[in-house]
Order: C-alpha cells, then sequence, then structure tokens
C-alpha cells in the first residue's frame, strides 16, 4: 500500500470511528444504563443531546481553522482528542458525568466532517465514489457502535466499549501523524495565499446558485431527522421488536457454540450490525450513480424508497420488522453523500472546508434536536408515531428535490440553463 492509499484508508477509519463513538451511548442506553441507573430511556436521551448539539456547533470553527492552519492537524487532534475523551467517559459514574463526556465527544467529533470529507473531495477525482466509499465506512462505524458495545455489555461490561475504541482512535491518530507530519510541519510554516476576488454572475446564475442552496440545507436539515432517528433508536426499536427472534437466535448460538449463556444483547447488537452493514452498500451504488447521473434523480428515488418503508413498519415484528428496517435504512444510508457531492460541486475549493462546517453546523444541531423528539414520541406514542414522521419526512425531501436543477451551477462557469 503506497502513501496515498494509506492516507485515504487512515481517513476512511477516522469517518468509521467519528459515528463509531457518538453512537456507542445509544446502545448502552436502550440495552443497560436504564438498568444500572435507573433511569427510564427516554430520560437517559437527555444526557445525549448536548453532545449532538457540540457536534454540529464547533463544525464551523474546525473548518475555519482547518483552513487557516492545517487540515491534517485538525484531524491529528481529532484521533487523539476524541479517543481521550471516550476513555474518560468510559469511567463515569453519574448521568451528568456521561453527558459531559458525551459534550467533549461531540466537541471533538465536530472536526471529522468538515475537515475530511474537505480532504477527500479536493485530493482526489471521482468524488461520488470517494464520498460513496468515505461514508460506507462512516457508515460502518454506525454498525460497529451497535455489534461491539452490545458483544462488550455481554462479556467486558459496557464501560470497555468506550475505552477499547478509544485506545485504538489514539494509536490511529499517532500513525496519521506520522504520516502527514511534512505536511503539518509545511502547513504550518507557509501562509495561506489570498483568496482571487470573485467574477461577477449573472442574476439568473445567482438565482440557481440560491436555489440549490436552499434545496441542499432543507434536504440536510430533514435527511438529518431521519439519519438519527434510525441509527439513534435502532438498538431499542429491535430491543423492543425483535425479542422473539433474537431469543431464537441467542438458543441457537448457544447450540452451535458460538455465543454463552442468554448473550441477547449480543444478538440484537449483531442484527443491528448486520442491517447497518448491508445499508452501506447503498452509498457505493448511489456513489456511481451520482457521477453518471447527476443528483436529482437519485435523490427522489431514495426519498420515494423511504417513505414506503416507513409506512410500512408499524405493528411489525421480529423477521417481517427485520426486513422492513433494512429497507429504510438503504434509504437513509443512500442518501447521506448526495449533499456532499452537490456541495463539492457548486463550493470553491478554498472555502470548501467552512461551507462543510455550515452545512454540518446545521445537519448536526438538527441530530441534538431530533433526540427529544425520539423522546417525547417514545414516551406518549410509541415507535409506530415515529416511523408516520419520517415518513412525512421523506414526503418533504421529495417534495424539495423535484424541484432541483438537472445542471448543478458550478463555480468554474456558469451553467447553461436550469432545468
Amino acid at each position: 500500500m503506497n502513501r496515498d492509499q494509506s492516507y485515504f484508508l487512515l481517513l476512511n477509519i477516522g469517518h468509521l470511528l467519528d459515528h463509531l463513538f457518538t453512537l456507542i451511548f445509544a446502545t448502552v442506553a436502550a440495552l443497560v444504563l436504564y438498568r444500572d441507573w435507573g433511569i427510564g430511556y427516554a430520560e437517559l436521551l437527555v444526557y445525549a443531546t448536548p453532545g449532538f448539539f457540540a457536534f454540529g456547533l464547533f463544525s464551523l470553527p474546525a473548518g475555519w481553522l482547518a483552513d487557516k492552519w492545517s487540515r491534517d492537524g485538525m484531524m491529528c487532534v481529532f484521533f487523539i482528542g476524541i479517543g481521550l475523551a471516550a476513555i474518560a467517559t468510559g469511567f463515569t459514574q453519574t448521568p451528568l458525568q456521561m453527558g459531559f463526556g458525551l459534550f467533549v465527544i461531540g466537541m471533538l467529533g465536530a472536526i471529522y466532517h468538515p475537515v475530511g470529507l474537505a480532504i477527500v473531495t479536493l485530493k482526489w477525482r471521482n468524488t461520488g465514489m470517494r464520498l460513496a466509499a468515505n461514508g460506507v465506512w462512516g457508515n460502518l462505524g454506525v454498525a460497529g457502535a451497535a455489534l461491539i458495545t452490545g458483544y462488550m455489555i455481554d462479556h467486558a461490561g459496557w464501560r470497555m466499549a468506550f475505552i477499547i475504541p478509544g485506545v485504538f482512535s489514539i494509536f490511529i491518530g499517532f500513525a496519521y501523524m506520522a504520516l502527514r507530519w511534512s505536511d503539518i510541519r509545511a502547513d504550518h510554516k507557509n501562509t495561506k495565499a489570498p483568496e482571487e476576488a470573485s467574477a461577477p454572475v449573472s442574476p439568473s446564475y445567482r438565482s440557481l446558485l440560491i436555489r440549490v442552496s436552499a434545496i441542499i440545507f432543507l434536504t440536510t436539515a430533514v435527511s438529518s431527522i431521519i439519519f438519527q432517528s434510525t441509527t439513534f433508536a435502532l438498538p431499542k426499536i429491535f430491543d423492543e421488536r425483535l425479542q422473539g427472534l433474537a431469543v431464537e437466535l441467542s438458543a441457537w448460538a448457544k447450540d452451535m457454540a458460538l455465543f454463552g449463556e442468554s448473550d441477547v444483547a449480543t444478538v440484537i447488537g449483531s442484527l443491528a450490525f448486520i442491517v447497518f452493514a448491508i445499508a452501506s452498500i447503498a452509498q457505493l451504488i448511489v456513489g456511481s450513480m451520482l457521477d453518471r447521473f447527476g443528483p436529482r434523480r437519485v435523490f427522489m428515488g431514495l426519498a420515494i424508497i423511504q417513505m414506503i418503508f416507513f409506512s410500512a413498519m408499524p405493528g411489525l415484528t421480529d423477521g417481517i420488522a427485520l426486513a422492513v428496517a433494512l429497507g429504510f435504512m438503504l434509504g437513509a444510508f443512500g442518501q447521506i453523500p448526495i449533499n456532499d457531492y452537490m456541495i463539492s460541486k457548486t463550493a470553491k475549493g478554498a472555502y470548501r472546508a467552512r461551507i462543510y462546517g455550515v452545512r454540518y453546523v446545521v445537519s448536526f444541531t438538527v441530530l441534538a434536536l431530533t433526540l427529544p423528539l425520539i423522546s417525547v414520541v417514545y414516551k406518549n406514542w410509541g415507535f409506530d408515531m415515529l416511523f408516520l414522521i419520517l415518513a412525512g419526512a421523506a414526503i418533504v425531501i421529495l417534495t424539495a428535490v423535484a424541484i432541483l436543477p438537472k445542471q448543478l451551477p458550478s463555480p468554474d462557469a456558469e451553467p447553461v440553463a436550469a432545468e
């Protein structure tokens, strides 16, 4: 493996770790903390909310620092900092301490998306496939959080679900620093060149750019509701809806000497991992389609998929619920690279990290606000109502994307005409 391949691999591992750290608590709260600490699942979500606010709020200064100082330097801060924060969180004793630990994890996790994605979209061509591959690694982090945490709950305790990945992240941080040290030093010594003055644009082009930007940020917000609701709540949904299937699989696995006695948490985590991992494949398909067909048709198709499967989910249990959950996760994961793709095609490279920062402020602020939504809906009506709300969110996305132009406005040249 050459240095370029190693660079991309480490960036992808960073995306995996970023999503893994932010979702460890989701499985811990769903499967064990509500018993150990005597606090209901809905109340536990309150302590995760500030961390997701930090995940969004600190994206903008992270992107600004990366542009002003060093993108690779900020990635080193991410790997080592979030690893230390996760280890500390593993030693918390109270819900308040947990909330503070999750806040620091969110603050450091905010670095990855505006910085790592800016590196990926600026350094390599075939942007759609690169973003899709990077997105698959992020989704494996989502899946790994459920799998690793479920296994740790059964075999080592929930604290190790924070501590072991934290140690691994620090190790990766030093490997990244060794690989990129000369570039970090060069970034530190060199003053950034002044930005060139923007050429005047026509009113029609400016109008098109505003229209596309509005659609990007609207769909970013609504997609974030879907992403957070599905990834954060899925372990709890499976804990409620797949208990019969999980008990049967646990007994089968025990007979086959795969698991130990009553490893139901491991089975539920494994089922969530399988759904997340298979759904990740959708990003590779979407990435190739974006480069060939553009974002509008692809985005509309994914919105329709989500609308159908969310509407079908209420009342389902066990095997059929598992199949339908896989259907709506294919849509939820498949949409992830589309807005990043559109930003990469419309934003100037020099400002791209900052624009990604704004995009993720919107995204992760909505992620944080979604946790109280899940809490209120779950406490009063259960998950069936949440599925109907998400089906409505998919309809909003479909409506917005329908007015997206076929040809995106380019920062280098004005497009022909809006479709």
